[in-house]
Order: C-alpha cells, then structure tokens, then sequence
C-alpha cells in the first residue's frame, strides 16, 4: 500500500517533513504565499514532490484531481492547515473573518477528491466562540458524505516537541460498511517529567555575530538588532521572567496597567533553559512579543533556534526576509508532531486492513 499525501496550506512544510517520516509519499502541496512553496523548493534532501503556489479555489472543480492524475477515493490522505487568523483568541475584530470560510473549502475538497483519511490542523480558537458553529458544521457535513471523524487537541510538548503548543486536529477515515472505527489519536511519548527542553534543543549553539550577520556556519542563526532601551529591560531579566519584573521606568505606557488586568504577561520576557518554550508565534523574531528572550544573552531568539524549538532539522532553508521567515516557522506544524499523527493514521489503516482480512 502507498501512503500517498496531498497537502493544501502547505507553508514551510512542517506537517510534511512529519509526515513523510511516518512514511507518507507527498505527492503535491500547494499554498497561495510564494514563499513557502520558495522554501520547499529549496530543500530538496527533504522534498521530491511537486509544490506550487496555488489558492485552494484553484483545486475545487477537479482542479487538484487532475492536478494529481487521480480519481475520488484514490487518494490515501488529503492534509492542510486552513489559515487561523480568523479563529484566534487574540484577535480584536468582528467574529465574520473571511479566512473563516477557508475551513469549508478544506472540506469541500475533502468532499471532491474522497481521500482514505483527511487531516486538518487549526488553532484552539476553532473550538471558541468564533469558530464553535463553523467546526460544527463542517464536521457534520464531511460525516454526512461518509467518514467518521475524529477531534482532539493536543499538546507539542507531549511529543517531543520543545515547546508548548496547543492545537486542535480533526481527522476524518472512511467509513467501512460496518460503520467500524479504527484510528486512535496517539498517546504522549514525552509526558511531564520527559519533556524535552529549551536548553536541549538550542543549548549547544554559539552566541551568534554581534552585528546581525548570519553565523558563518549556521544559516539563519543571526540576532535581532535590539534598541538600547530593549537591551536594558533584558539586562534587568531573568530567564523566565516578563514584563512584571521591569522596573517602571522601563515600561512602556500601555503597560503600566497591571498585567493581571490587561494580559500580555510575558512579552519582553526571557525562556527558561529547563522547560519548554513558550507558543512559538509568527511574530517570535520580537521579545516585544511574548517570552523570546534568549535564556541568558542579551538577545531574542534567532530565526534557526526558532525553528529547532518547532523542530525543524538543522540544515533545513527557508526563504524570505526575517518577518517573512518568522511566519513561516511560526505558522507550521512542528514536524515531530506531525509524525506522530502520520503514524497513527498508518497504524488505524492496517488494523482496519486486518480486521476485514479475518
């Protein structure tokens, strides 16, 4: 059996590299931003398929059928990731978000091509308020043309994944004739007291030039040019602590407003070597944004320990310029992750496979 894999929203391709490992084949991605089918493109030790700059318009209609030469149920996975800047708890605007509607397309393609599985990933925003009714109903809807659907959040950390990183996956398997379910989301294999850690993954790595150049041996290991006032709060911090800790003067207006009224904790905060790290956001390149401090130099985190603590590989590339990079690294599914879902998958299809064999 091929495990064939298209992937829509592709990004960077985090929940590919995962998937791939689990033993996936990638036969096309595609996602509307061209940097990330730029990024894919340049790592070819890590991608064979096709990937393209496409919107997800493009492969309704029998676009991505015949984009792929296949037919309905031929398909083993349909994999992606609707953007979920619409479902974000964080977001300050009218519920009605345009991106909301990508959700339906995802499974109006699901709908067309009657792959074997179907994944999706969103934020836990999709389980709120804003985004509650439309899960409801695109859930109800793919379960009315035949699959059985499966939905849990899950935790990165809980999969090796240093960092803490909630998100919400719903898969979908095809309904056999008996109405038999087969596909268990997988159990944690770093349970608290075997996370893996901040100092783990990005401990081992120089103190990157002084002058925002990439390390000469380290591709995106370069430092955010920090102004003076940032490089006194951070002088003032210890790892793991924020804004709370900052003397008043080194506060910002907005901020002398108690943290236990306003929120926002954490930025201009500093991770801690032992512990996860925090959510890494598509805004990780500024401590002005949450807990991006390094440890214990006088510095945020770099675009490459960004990417180590999503767990990406060491010599993967991406392309753009560092906000762009950011959000690329930011928006993926840790690949470990994305492992462990692939796998699971894997093992529900053999077991249906068996079960209908005896």
């Amino acid at each position: 059996m091929e495990y064939t894999c298209v992937d829509a929203f592709t990004g960077a391709g985090g929940l590919l590299l995962g998937l791939q490992k689990a033993g996936f084949k990638t036969i096309l991605a595609f996602d509307n931003d061209p940097r990330c089918a730029e990024t894919q493109r340049l790592n070819p030790s890590y991608f064979h398929h096709e990937t393209v700059r496409s919107d997800v318009d493009d492969m309704l209609n029998g676009g991505l059928l015949a984009r792929i030469g296949m037919k309905r149920r031929e398909l083993f996975l349909l994999a992606g990731g609707p953007p979920c800047q619409g479902f974000s708890l964080q977001r300050i605007g009218k519920d009605q978000d345009k991106r909301n509607n990508l959700v339906f397309k995802f499974i109006s393609l699901v709908e067309e091509v009657l792959p074997k599985y179907f994944l999706m990933e969103n934020v836990p925003g999709i389980e709120g308020r804003r985004g509650r009714a439309i899960l409801a109903e695109a859930l109800s809807e793919v379960a009315r043309v035949g699959y059985s659907v499966h939905r849990k959040r899950l935790d990165a950390q809980d999969y090796g994944v240093p960092q803490r990183r909630k998100r919400v996956f719903v898969v979908g398997e095809e309904r056999n004739h008996d109405d038999f379910s087969q596909f268990e989301f997988p159990k944690p294999t770093t349970p608290t007291g075997m996370r893996n850690t901040v100092r783990k993954a990005i401990g081992g790595l120089p103190a990157p030039p002084e002058n925002g150049t990439d390390h000469p041996e380290i591709r995106h290991h370069r430092r955010d040019l920090l102004s003076e006032t940032n490089k006194r709060r951070l002088r003032v911090l210890k790892e793991g602590q924020g804004r709370d800790y900052l003397p008043q003067e080194l506060l910002t207006k907005s901020h002398h407003i108690s943290s236990s009224k306003m929120g926002h904790r954490y930025v201009y905060g500093r991770m801690v070597w032992n512990d996860v790290a925090p959510t890494i956001t598509a805004r990780f390149d500024s401590f002005t944004r949450g807990r991006f401090g390094h440890p214990d130099q006088l510095r945020t985190i770099s675009l490459r320990e960004g990417a180590l603590l999503q767990s990406f590989p060491m010599d993967f590339t991406f392309a753009g310029n560092k906000v762009e990079i950011a959000r690329q690294i930011g928006n993926a599914v840790p690949p470990l992750l994305a492992e462990a879902i692939g796998r699971a998958i894997i093992r529900s299809y053999q077991a249906a496979s068996e079960r209908i064999v005896s």
